[in-house]
């Protein structure tokens, strides 16, 4: 990973929005290396959870600067940092799966909420509820199954619950991420909790019989 700033530099007290303004207008290496420390563990979590595989996420993380880096000059003041990160990871990602004729993949070890919805808590319902329709299985059952279950989804339903559940972003940061209507993400999101739960009774009900 990039060399970073140790704490306490001024740079600190700056905004992503600021740091990012700064880099646009002046091209220094201190902003650029600030804003890698901020988002390298957490920018890093979402790929490998997204690729499946924490190489090639390494390798898109680096992508991911190298393209913030080329398209500094496209930048918007003011506009908000996270979201245009996001966007410009998850076309890495999309390209890089391309690339190798794969699919997003979901790792499970991480459930987050944004406070805007509960897709998490929906999804957390769905397996783990002792009275739901996977009640039966055991805890590394019920993540087997749900893997196997986003794997089914079509790819603009998982990549919006992969934002949504994993990686905590809001609905409208997901519309800019995506370049969707905020109304067409909540219906991807209601969408593919649906299926989920339509896979899971009937799941339940193979199970029982």
């Amino acid at each position: 990973m990039t060399k970073v700033l140790h704490a306490g530099n001024p740079l600190d007290q700056l905004s992503d929005e600021e740091l990012m303004g700064r880099y646009r207008e002046e091209g220094h290496s201190a902003e650029f290396n600030l804003l890698v420390r901020r988002y390298e563990r957490e920018l890093y979590r979402y790929l490998s959870r997204y690729l499946g595989d924490p190489s090639l996420a390494d390798d898109v993380f680096q992508n991911t600067f190298l393209q913030v880096h080329l398209k500094r000059d496209l930048y918007e003041h003011g506009r908000p940092f996270r979201p245009w990160l996001y966007t410009i990871a998850t076309n890495q990602a999309v390209d890089a799966l391309r690339k190798l004729g794969r699919h997003a993949a979901v790792s499970l070890d991480q459930s987050q909420s944004n406070g805007e919805a509960e897709p998490g808590a929906l999804v957390d319902l769905l397996v783990g509820d002792d009275s739901g329709p996977l009640a039966t299985l055991q805890a590394d059952e019920r993540r087997r199954w749900v893997q196997a279950a986003l794997k089914k989804l079509p790819d603009t339903l998982r990549e919006t619950l992969i934002l949504a559940y994993f990686q905590d972003l809001k609905y409208r940061e997901i519309a800019e991420v995506l370049k969707i209507p905020v109304g067409t993400v909540k219906s991807r999101l209601h969408a593919a909790l649906a299926r989920l739960q339509e896979m899971a009774r009937t799941a339940g009900d193979s199970i029982r019989e």
